[in-house]
């Protein structure tokens, strides 16, 4: 059974002649999300040749193991199993032609120029910018760079209802330079969020990963939490306990922050006010009132 967004890409790909090499077609999902999509197949960050869907990559090896694509370095759909289901929304086959009667002359370095001009912001990390900008298109990606700040930041964020990829920006245009984890068990069943997967990838795009246990809820804990007031207990039982309990590792997170200037504590939930982190940060503003906390 596929999904609609593995249906998109396959016929993304069928249209363009059933092989394309990696870099063009992660740019033309891109260009395609960007411009006929309302709502995103995929998102992206800005990574070492532009624009880059991990989730896209993971849907290749899924894709490759039932058998819609070669094993390669290159998008290629499989000769004998090419009648991929084609049960896309109405209106989709007629974007998705549109789309490449509009691009099908861009690729290679043309194609990645292009994207870089348009979508600088997505040309920040890339390592062939130089090699493929004039100097007045390259001063446009350094305007479209999040600025380092100086001023130190305790933030918190909740990857809840968002992609990897969304997650990241959001890290990535706060200048986050540390991501300190503070679930007790670290494991998702969404892509991108289980502890050894989120530190992979937030090193991609230069942001470090901690992980600090310690200062989690138990997953039992968390069970049947439905109204506010049933969190409010539990988080009101967990700063008596836990964090009562739990001073060094309150003060490493604090040295985390003066060390590293821009920290975010993540957990899952979106908003701060219904997750933990919250009291967490509490905790910290008595200890440091000169903290300043931002809930991204």
């Amino acid at each position: 059974m596929l999904i609609h967004r593995q249906k998109t890409l396959l016929a993304l790909l069928d249209a363009f002649g059933s092989k394309q090499t990696a870099t063009d077609f992660q740019k033309y999902l891109f260009l395609y999300a960007a411009n006929y999509e309302n709502e995103k197949s995929y998102d992206f960050v800005p990574y070492k040749f532009g624009c880059y869907s991990f989730q896209a990559a993971v849907d290749k090896r899924k894709l490759i193991e039932k058998g819609f694509l070669v094993d390669s370095d290159s998008w290629e759909l499989t000769a004998e199993n090419n009648s991929y289901p084609q049960s896309l929304k109405k209106d989709e086959p007629q974007k998705i032609e549109q789309f490449v009667e509009h691009f099908k002359n861009l690729k290679g370095k043309k194609l990645i120029r292009h994207v870089y001009t348009e979508y600088p912001y997505f040309a920040i990390n890339s390592q062939i910018a130089e090699s493929t900008l004039s100097a007045d298109e390259l001063s446009q990606v350094k305007k479209a760079k999040p600025k380092k700040r100086r001023t130190g930041l305790l933030a918190t964020i909740g990857y809840e209802g968002g992609s990897i990829e969304h997650y990241l920006n959001r890290l990535i245009c706060n200048d986050i330079r540390m991501l300190v984890d503070v679930r007790k068990n670290p494991i998702s069943r969404k892509y991108g969020f289980s502890k050894n997967t989120l530190a992979k990838l937030a090193a991609s795009v230069g942001i470090d990963y901690t992980h600090i246990p310690e200062l989690g809820i138990e997953s039992a804990d968390r069970k049947n939490l439905v109204t506010q007031s049933d969190r409010d207990r539990i988080f009101d039982t967990y700063e008596l306990t836990v964090l009562k309990e739990q001073g060094v590792a309150l003060r490493e997170l604090l040295s985390l922050q003066k060390n590293n200037k821009r920290i975010a504590l993540t957990c899952f939930e979106k908003e701060h006010s219904q997750c933990h982190r919250s009291r967490v940060v509490n905790k910290l503003l008595e200890l440091d009132k000169t903290l300043e906390v931002a809930h991204l």
